[in-house]
């Protein structure tokens, strides 16, 4: 590690992205202080991968672990950025920091807009994926999918779904919808092996058939489509119920169709054809409908950020700098920027899906984060002073910040006590194979306890 620098980055977010930033910062001899919404740190990486991907979350925590274990970062949980939360990025910007990283991931959710999405048995992707990792807040959430699911999207979060409700659920039918045609197809074929035992081949062929003349309407090939599609469904894991899954290509979604009660009966769908646009192809409505029984929806097609944060927002991202540099990777990419006054704002930068949302999966917004830093150390060699104040009076500064919020930090210390307390009931039979507290005032009460009964064994 270098020598001590003198300043203080600030990362907004413990995911892979602020992660990556906090590593590469701290590493270059700064100090980092680390804020995160989440109790626990990880984002994605904790929250976001499929439940018995057990090694690569090991993995990545034991990573996460060793960063949050230096001297020099200083790390603080359940603290929320934002308009009328615990501390805002104004409040932020004033404590003195030479810069601040905004790595706060995607946390909204992008829907298609369609007459009948709030409709009970209407889900959105996020909440399913953070449901059965259970993220406070979601874990105990009655999640009623029904008999036959209908999920919109064809990417790889597709695949997790339809992974759940396959081994944990147990439906009895999973239909993907796309609205274009399997050529299309976004779901890495590694990860179609979770659910491929459980493809109805002959529906799939049946499938190809129904919209065979308009994927030739475009010089595709059905039949080698077909082949290449299920030339994927390789070393597929063994089959943990008799759900079956198929797709609905060239299909788009109109509205959700309810009951009485408010109630997912069928999606309206509209038939489409293929038109090429540039070296790829758009989906164009034939005005053709049909009803499509399903007894629940959820909706898997990306994200947006999270526009109270207070940064300057503009359709579901955060404006970044319009003004290219010549510099590899691009400084502009990753400033923030406010278009009302034409300028950037000073020392504030994103990272991962925060910069990007939906952008790739842990490596690729790791990535993204080394690129932060490489943008920000730039920035740091233009700067003639350090920062105002140590690490140690700016958490000071802050913490006074959130005593008056009433806010509850947990620090590496009370994370610790809470790894401990989980690992003591793990068992088997879980869904996500381990343990987790399913709410934050748990997790809270429970480092309190266990430091209340620490404190009151020293003293005796």
């Amino acid at each position: 590690m270098s020598a001590p620098s003198g300043h203080i980055i600030i990362v907004v977010g413990a995911g892979p992205a602020g992660m990556a930033v906090a590593n590469m910062m701290a590493k270059a001899g700064h100090e980092v202080i680390v804020l995160n919404r989440d109790i626990k740190f990880g984002g994605l990486a904790e929250y976001g991968i499929f439940p018995n991907k057990l090694k690569l979350r090991g993995g990545l925590r034991k990573t996460y672990w060793e960063i949050l274990d230096r001297p020099n970062v200083h790390y603080l949980g359940n603290v929320s950025v934002g308009q009328n939360k615990d501390v805002t990025v104004e409040e932020l910007r004033m404590l003195g920091a030479s810069a601040i990283v905004f790595a706060t991931g995607a946390q909204g959710t992008k829907t298609i807009g369609v007459e009948g999405d709030s409709a009970k048995g209407v889900f959105h992707a996020k909440d399913v994926v953070y449901h059965f990792n259970q993220l406070p807040g979601f874990g105990d959430r009655p999640f009623d999918m029904g008999k036959h699911v209908a999920v919109i999207g064809v990417g790889d979060v597709m695949v997790d779904i339809a992974h759940w409700l396959i081994r944990y659920k147990k439906v009895e039918r999973v239909t993907a919808i796309a609205r274009r045609g399997p050529a299309e197809r976004k779901y890495n074929p590694k990860e179609i092996r979770a659910i491929c035992s459980n493809m109805d081949l002959e529906g799939l062929k049946k499938e190809f058939d129904r919209v065979r003349q308009r994927l030739e309407a475009v010089g595709q090939k059905p039949d080698d489509l077909f082949k290449g599609i299920t030339d994927e469904f390789t070393k597929c894991e063994p089959t943990t119920s008799t759900t079956r899954i198929s797709f609905r290509f060239l299909a788009s979604p109109k509205r959700v169709l309810v009951d009485a009660s408010n109630r997912v009966r069928a999606l309206e769908i509209e038939e489409t054809k293929l038109e090429p646009k540039g070296e790829d192809t758009a989906a164009v409505g034939l005005k053709q409908f049909y009803e499509f029984p399903v007894d629940s929806v959820v909706f898997a097609v990306g994200d947006r950020v999270d526009e109270t944060v207070g940064l300057p927002y503009k359709g579901g991202v955060f404006v970044t700098n319009p003004n290219k540099t010549l510099n590899d990777p691009d400084d502009s990419l990753f400033q923030a920027y406010d278009e009302a006054s034409g300028k950037i704002v000073e020392g504030v930068f994103l990272a991962g899906w925060a910069r990007k949302a939906s952008e790739g999966l842990v490596g690729v917004a790791k990535r993204d984060g080394e690129w932060c830093a490489e943008v920000v150390t730039r920035h740091l060699g233009t700067k003639s002073s350090r920062s105002q104040g140590t690490a140690e009076e700016i958490l000071r500064k802050l913490h006074r910040i959130l005593k008056e919020r009433g806010a509850h930090a947990v620090d590496v210390k009370g994370l610790r006590t809470l790894e401990s307390a989980e690992k003591e009931h793990n068992g088997p039979g879980d869904c996500i194979g381990e343990f987790k507290f399913s709410t934050n005032n748990d997790m809270l009460a429970t480092i309190e306890n266990r430091a209340g009964k620490s404190h009151a064994s020293s003293t005796h």
